[in-house]
């Protein structure tokens, strides 16, 4: 690369970076003003804060699971993902105290952990296959498999009929999107399309 080249790659990196920043401080703003309203509102109906902390607390979990993706854009997908996969037990906890509903925590716990396994499946599929629409194909095919997992382990936690119409449904949607998937990753190998 010739030296203007490399000016023109940092100067671009440089406006991403600001344009990135403005946007986090914008979006922690949005957020910092909801959790404003929520308190002030809570306070106004019901004389102490009841209430607020559920939307609170949500506020916050979802400012620390996004906010690396905005600042540090693509390169932050995987740190919003270790944020997510650290957090979402420990929010489950808090969220099922606040609504003194056991439920919260058991079955969302036990759903959460296996959705973040297969999260990080997606991403392994997507690192590992180049074809990005081969990778698309094979993200909806492995969905399948992990709708069933969770629908077995919901079954047996509150007793839900293990696959329904609608989880048929599902399956027939995932499999139509995983075919048309490999038929565009095929038509575009062979220079079908672009």
């Amino acid at each position: 690369m010739n030296q203007i080249a490399i000016g023109k790659f940092i100067a671009k990196c440089h406006n991403n970076m600001t344009k990135n920043v403005i946007l986090s401080i914008l979006f922690s703003a949005t957020l910092l003003i909801g959790i404003m309203v929520c308190l002030i509102c809570n306070i106004a109906i019901s004389g102490n804060l009841t209430w607020s902390f559920i939307p609170v607390s949500s506020i916050i979990f979802a400012w620390i699971i996004s906010f690396p993706s905005i600042i540090l854009g693509k390169r932050g997908i995987i740190v919003s993902l270790v944020s997510l996969s650290v957090f979402i037990v420990p929010f489950l906890f808090l969220l099922g105290i606040l609504l003194k509903t056991k439920e919260v925590f058991s079955v969302g716990a036990v759903t959460a952990v296996v959705s973040i396994v297969f999260l990080w499946i997606i991403v392994a599929v997507f690192k590992c296959i180049e074809r990005k629409l081969a990778a698309l194909g094979t993200t909806f095919l492995s969905a399948i498999p992990f709708m069933v997992i969770v629908n077995v382990i919901l079954s047996k936690m509150i007793e839900k009929p293990v696959l329904g119409v609608w989880d048929m449904l599902s399956i027939f949607i995932l499999l139509l999107l995983a075919f048309v998937s490999f038929i565009c990753d095929h038509a575009k190998k062979k220079g079908l399309m672009k």
